[in-house]
């Protein structure tokens, strides 16, 4: 595993620790020395498969992610934010490999990993080229895709962006939004899953992409903000990703 890298500093997140502060004071009337109360702070909440259409989706850049613990569930009418964690509960079902992918999706994965295995950022940058549409690498304008990876990346050659592109396409995904736009395949599977009461075996694959500490911090931030792929239903390579 790689450990913590300046790659990840980029979208670590630093939560704002709300101090609470008693109020202190004696009461003027009495010689009585009370014990300080002390406010005690809230808790922090954390937060089958529909036949796949041959059509080609709508290009999209997704959104932001912006969990919603107090929202009601969407009924699929309404654009949802890209990836956005689901509430505890509703957790969609978790594959492993290429055999239950649409051939056009298995296509686009296999051809990343190819890319990445080669150690050279060229080779996915002609990958990204031959895409419908230019993927979302960053919430902020990308001229130069191929640019754009060596720097995010932890050394100058952009070869550890490839490793974690190939690390996280080995992962689960699962397969969301279905029967609408946004419709997608995900990688790894815990852009779409509460971080909270994973299994020993789950938290294990989920420390092949993060550090301990990374986890931690995400947890409390509210779901998984790290590097993420979606792909639609007929191939197109939607977003590889990091941030909210």
């Amino acid at each position: 595993m790689i450990a913590a890298r300046p790659i990840r500093q980029a979208v670590m997140i630093l939560p704002l620790l709300a101090l609470a502060v008693p109020a202190g004071g004696a009461q003027a009337a009495a010689d009585i020395e009370r014990p300080a109360v002390w406010p005690i702070a809230a808790p922090i909440l954390e937060p089958g498969l529909a036949p796949v259409s041959d059509d080609p989706l709508h290009p999209f850049a997704p959104l932001k992610q912006t969990p919603d613990q107090t929202t009601e569930p969407s009924d699929g009418s309404e654009t949802s934010p890209a990836p956005a964690e689901p509430a505890v509960g509703k957790a969609p079902p978790v594959h492993y490999g290429d055999t239950e992918l649409p051939r056009a999706v298995a296509r686009m994965r296999n051809a990343l990993m190819d890319a990445a295995r080669t150690g050279q950022v060229e080779e996915l940058g002609r990958v990204l080229e031959q895409n419908e549409m230019p993927p979302t690498l960053s919430f902020d304008p990308v001229d130069d895709p191929v640019t754009f990876l060596k720097q995010a990346s932890g050394d100058a050659e952009g070869r550890e962006i490839l490793a974690l592109l190939l690390e996280i396409l080995e992962a689960g995904w699962v397969h969301v939004d279905v029967g609408t736009p946004q419709e997608m395949y995900v990688w790894p599977y815990f852009a779409r899953w509460p971080l909270d009461g994973l299994s020993p075996e789950q938290e294990v694959e989920l420390y092949r992409i993060l550090t301990a500490f990374d986890v931690d911090e995400m947890r409390r931030h509210g779901g998984y903000i790290f590097y993420r792929v979606g792909i639609g239903p007929d191939g197109t390579l939607h977003y590889f990703v990091a941030g909210e």
